[in-house]
């Protein structure tokens, strides 16, 4: 959402505000500040009765923040009326919003809320001095500013929801090919394996024959298991599929049926040639679209980067809530790295940080996760792991490079150290909550003098 955008909310909202009495909008101001707590007990009462409710709203500590964040919106809902002032709001609206995608919170709850808010302001207010016209005014300016905040954050939430698909739906083609270059080469040279095969076949072959299908060549194999998933929905994927379906159930049928040397045979042969070149161009098509997702992978280091943390945490908080399961992060960053670029240059800092991610895939399991999220800092997300299995992990790191000669160029040799901060999962749903923990912990393995490692629990 644009500053323009923000902007332009700030002066509508403000229009509702200015079109009530000022001495309503201070009894509604009053009133939330008068009835925050029982309100927002009020609310999430009413949510914790609904069982969809209950996947988001149990853990503790999420109950407790909410309550608190719920009061403060409403007191500065309500007690906002200048331009600069409704600017904040919508922001926080825009925030809110963004949370609730991040920790997948329906959108149809979060209007049930909403209309619990109205129920109960509207109790409040039939039981207030107020005479009745102006309890009619007072409960539509409530009902105005409520819905107008609902529908900020529903912006909000669908603009993230959009950018979070979008890193799924990348994270999904980067996982299933990872290795595009090779991959590529690999089919293209199976496409043309088949084709030759199958001409020669045609060559050799009299009379009636079975020809060998292109959906059962390797390439055909490949396509319909891995490569349709990764990528799934394109219209050259399509393309493929149509060229495939044509040459086995039109093409091939006509020629097991004509001699070699028939002018059918050549007209079909020369169709089938065109039909698989447009498949070898739709695979490039294809491969060229998955090299642009090269950008999750860092460049110096092949590590994933940051741009997959949020799908890959989400994966997992959602892994662990349904199969009761843990998973925990380990930051990791290389002590004093500065003074080996000072003291060696750049290009053995390099070295350090490419032969470290080597060391940190090395001694990780196939499942987990290894990020490098920039300059000498590093993120294990370890999955399916309690507490004694992540500490036997992380030791096995730290002894494992305490072991390591780091080489640079020159033939020069050092060692390197690195504080490691661990956590576990805790039940929070907003993937941002772990990631504040790590980073503190972390922050406390450096404080404590490096070389350490500092395990919250």
């Amino acid at each position: 959402m644009s500053k323009l955008d923000t902007a332009e909310l700030a002066v509508s909202w403000q229009k509702l505000a200015t079109r009530t009495p000022p001495d309503v909008r201070a009894y509604v101001q009053q009133l939330s500040l008068d009835h925050d707590d029982s309100l927002a007990t009020f609310f999430y009462e009413q949510m914790l009765s609904t069982a969809s409710a209950q996947v988001f709203l149990t853990h503790k500590q999420v109950q407790t923040r909410l309550h608190q964040s719920l009061k403060q919106w409403l007191v500065e809902m309500f007690s906002a009326h200048l331009q600069d002032s409704m600017l904040a709001v919508v922001m926080k609206q825009i925030k809110v919003g963004e949370i609730h995608a991040r920790i997948h919170i329906p959108v149809y709850l979060v209007l049930r809320g909403a209309r619990f808010l109205k129920q109960a302001y509207a109790d409040l207010l039939d039981a207030s001095p107020l005479s009745f016209d102006d309890r009619i005014i007072a409960m539509r300016y409530v009902a105005s500013f409520i819905d107008m905040g609902m529908e900020i954050m529903s912006y909000a939430y669908g603009q993230s929801k959009d950018r979070l698909a979008r890193a799924e739906e990348s994270y999904r083609l980067f996982a299933v090919v990872q290795d595009a270059t090779v991959e590529h080469g690999k089919q293209r040279a199976a496409i043309l394996d088949w084709e030759n095969v199958f001409i020669f076949q045609v060559a050799v072959q009299q009379g009636t024959k079975v020809l060998p299908r292109i959906t059962s060549s390797d390439f055909g194999l490949w396509f319909r298991h891995k490569g349709a998933y990764a990528f799934e929905g394109s219209t050259e994927a399509q393309s493929i599929y149509h060229a495939m379906s044509k040459i086995d159930n039109e093409l091939i049928p006509l020629l097991e049926q004509v001699e070699p040397a028939h002018e059918t045979t050549v007209q079909a042969l020369c169709q089938l040639r065109e039909l698989t070149r447009s498949i070898a161009l739709e695979l490039n098509s294809l491969f060229e679209r998955h090299n642009e997702l090269e950008s999750g992978r860092d460049v110096l280091t092949r590590l994933l980067s940051r741009k997959y943390l949020p799908v890959v945490l989400n994966k997992e908080i959602a892994y662990a809530q349904k199969r009761s399961k843990s998973f925990a992060l380990i930051g990791i960053d290389i002590d004093y790295f500065k003074e080996v670029n000072d003291s060696y240059g750049h290009e053995a800092g390099d070295k350090v940080l490419q032969q470290f991610a080597e060391l940190l895939m090395a001694h990780t399991r196939s499942g987990d996760y290894v990020f490098r999220l920039g300059g000498e800092e590093f993120l294990l997300v370890l999955v399916d792991v309690d507490e004694d299995g992540v500490w036997r992990i992380a030791k096995k790191l730290k002894e494992a490079l305490g072991a390591e000669s780091f080489h640079l160029p020159q033939n020069l040799h050092i060692s390197v150290t690195a504080s490691f901060g661990i956590t576990m999962f805790d039940g929070h749903p907003d993937y941002q909550h772990i990631l504040r923990r790590v980073d503190a912990v972390l922050y406390k393995a450096k404080s404590a003098g490096r070389n350490c490692i500092v395990f919250e629990q």
